[in-house]
């Protein structure tokens, strides 16, 4: 096994060629490293060939600046980018919430208990009612109360805040406010949002309510990064639940909230664990 306890991830990807799978674990038995876990995919109709793989380098004397400039050599012949990060990295994110908890709630207890690789650098929200929550977890609390004519006003803190924080991450955890296509476009890869996914489709106030009168037979939840199209970014994961009849009104709202909660978390394990490549308007996952 590795003297060197450091793990650390390779993403990469590049157009289908034979040898993509060797230029990667070739590589690395070179190096003396060894593969603790690997995931590829190759996508036959856009000829795209995607590879995550985690590894322990052998030797005590391993230096990653090293590495990574001769990859970046061997990378080139096959037209491969590439990133490395070490395993375990804390990803300083940013969360906005509105008035809704539960899914803020869940990542915050998640954060406590450390089952999420994040560091909550700040809360942001268009009310105070979460205020008390966040601050009795120790962390900053932002109130940016938004109106249509201040909207610009208000995302300009916003984003103040992600950038005077270093976050790399944006969750909207139940924000209940449409980002304007600027703003979008801004944090476009980096924003995680989640949403209820109802067959039909259920917009306005009390969805769940509406689908109880339609008398739905699956509740879910979809998690997607954002883009200028509301509730249609490259989606992550989703989560449904079979439910009957017998499900009232508040049954499906908690069971919706349930499915939520994990839906989102799942989505942010897979984006700081460096398991999603972005490619057009999809996303590869490559979960565990």
């Amino acid at each position: 096994m590795a003297r060197n306890n450091d793990t650390w991830i390779l993403t990469a990807q590049c157009p289908s060629q034979l040898g993509t799978v060797d230029v990667v674990t070739g590589f690395l038995k070179q190096q003396r490293c060894y593969i603790t876990e690997q995931h590829s995919f190759d996508d036959k109709l856009a000829k795209q060939f995607f590879i995550r793989t985690e590894f322990q380098p052998q030797d005590s004397d391993f230096n990653i600046l090293d590495f990574q400039e001769v990859f970046t050599a061997r990378a080139a012949e096959f037209g491969m980018t590439f990133n490395l990060s070490e395993k375990g990295y804390r990803m300083p994110v940013v969360i906005m919430v509105s008035k809704t908890d539960h899914c803020l709630n869940d990542l915050l207890y998640r954060y406590r208990a450390g089952k999420l690789s994040i560091e909550i650098k700040a809360v942001v929200s268009n009310h105070p009612d979460l205020e008390p929550l966040v601050r009795w977890h120790d962390l900053p609390y932002y109130h940016f109360p938004i109106t249509k004519e201040t909207k610009a006003q208000q995302e300009a803190q916003v984003l103040q805040v992600i950038e005077e924080t270093g976050a790399e991450l944006v969750i909207l955890a139940r924000y209940m406010q449409v980002l304007s296509s600027e703003m979008a476009h801004t944090l476009s890869g980096r924003a995680i949002n989640i949403h209820h996914s109802l067959l039909p489709g259920f917009k306005g106030a009390k969805p769940y309510h509406q689908a109880y009168q339609k008398g739905v037979k699956l509740v879910g939840a979809t998690a997607h990064y954002i883009n200028d199209d509301l509730d249609e970014g490259p989606i992550i994961t989703q989560k449904v639940e079979v439910v009957s009849h017998a499900n009232y009104p508040d049954d499906l709202v908690d069971l919706g909230r349930d499915i939520e909660r994990q839906t989102l978390a799942h989505a942010i394990s897979c984006h700081v664990e460096r398991r999603i490549f972005l490619y057009g308007q999809k996303t590869i996952v490559f979960s565990r």
